[in-house]
């Protein structure tokens, strides 16, 4: 059964496959394995149409490994603003680095795991796309599929695996993995799958008892922890005072507006305060207080406002930014 399927997923994938800039179409050459690196990196927990774009500026800016793994940390940091999970860029850097120090990437997922940053998903995902090694590449899209095929409520990392490996055909396997995950984003969907167009519907046991999006079972939410920060907004002659977030921790390296450290209680609001913005992190929710201030706060430099776009700010202190510059903009308007 699983050679049949995984013939039926691959003429499916030859039809209706996804044309993504890190990707060979199928039964072409493999890809660049910088390529497949870097979009996987980029992937993780971040959505196919915001990848595109940073992607794109990356390899325009820095084609190959080597080329990456000379630039600035400050400037690498500066392009991933905007994709979330910064752990991410800090790991690239690494990444890029101890690659380009080999002399290039290692071609069996049990090496690549060693890599900075790759866990077991990502591993096998280089292996078996960029250089042809039959190992399951499991990712949620992927876990979620293999659940419904087999009605599995709760499936272990290993069944997964076990069973992924099962279906992957020796000849095709990186064409098999990108199959496998354009099936889940695209027709295995977490909600409403379209089992009228899934080529492995007739051998999907949770389509057969009638209630596919039932599987797997949905994990409790966890209540996340709130907690408070203030970023200063500090305007000068067009400019503003920018800092850089400590190495180590959340935002590490990035670029932002000055602040204490965040807490658990409210702060007072002082009397220069401009709004607040809500951000949720994988673990917290923050609530972040802009006030001005007069004088610059730690160590940091002038960014022109009409360049701020160029600051390399994170999601959380762009909208921050935004908003201190609304708040100004009604004053000089009431004025």
């Amino acid at each position: 059964m699983t050679a049949n399927l995984a013939e039926r997923l691959l003429k499916h994938y030859v039809d209706n496959f996804r044309r993504l800039p890190w990707r060979a179409a199928p039964g072409s050459p493999a890809p660049d394995p910088y390529r497949v690196w870097l979009s996987e990196v980029m992937l993780q927990q971040t959505t196919v149409a915001a990848v595109m774009p940073k992607f794109e500026r990356f390899i325009a800016r820095w084609p190959t490994i080597a080329a990456l793994a000379s630039a600035k940390d400050e400037d690498i940091l500066s392009e991933w603003a905007g994709l979330g999970y910064y752990a991410r860029a800090r790991n690239l850097i690494a990444c890029a680095r101890e690659v380009a120090r080999r002399g290039g990437f290692p071609t069996s997922a049990a090496e690549l795991r060693l890599l900075p940053g790759l866990g077991d998903y990502t591993a096998a995902a280089i292996a078996a796309i960029a250089f042809g090694e039959r190992v399951a590449a499991v990712d949620t899209n992927v876990a979620r599929v293999i659940a419904r095929l087999h009605a599995i409520a709760a499936p272990t990392a290993a069944q997964l695996r076990e069973l992924t490996l099962a279906m992957t055909p020796a000849g095709r396997p990186g064409d098999f993995a990108q199959a496998m995950m354009d099936l889940g984003a695209t027709i295995c969907r977490p909600k409403v799958p379209l089992c009228d167009q899934c080529p492995l519907a007739s051998d999907c046991a949770a389509y057969a008892l009638g209630s596919p999006d039932s599987f797997p079972a949905a994990k409790p939410k966890r209540v996340r922890p709130h907690r408070h920060g203030i970023a200063y907004w500090i305007e000068r002659s067009g400019h503003v005072w920018l800092v850089r977030r400590p190495a180590k921790g959340l935002l590490g390296g990035m670029a932002a507006l000055p602040g204490p450290e965040w807490s658990d209680g409210p702060p007072t609001p002082g009397p220069g305060a401009l709004g607040a913005v809500r951000h949720v992190f994988t673990h917290f929710a923050l609530t972040l207080h802009i006030d001005r201030a007069a004088e610059p706060l730690g160590d940091g430099w002038w960014q022109p406002l009409d360049r701020l776009a160029d600051a390399g700010l994170p999601t959380l202190y762009r909208r921050a930014a935004e908003i201190a510059l609304s708040a100004y903009d009604e004053t000089r308007a009431a004025a």
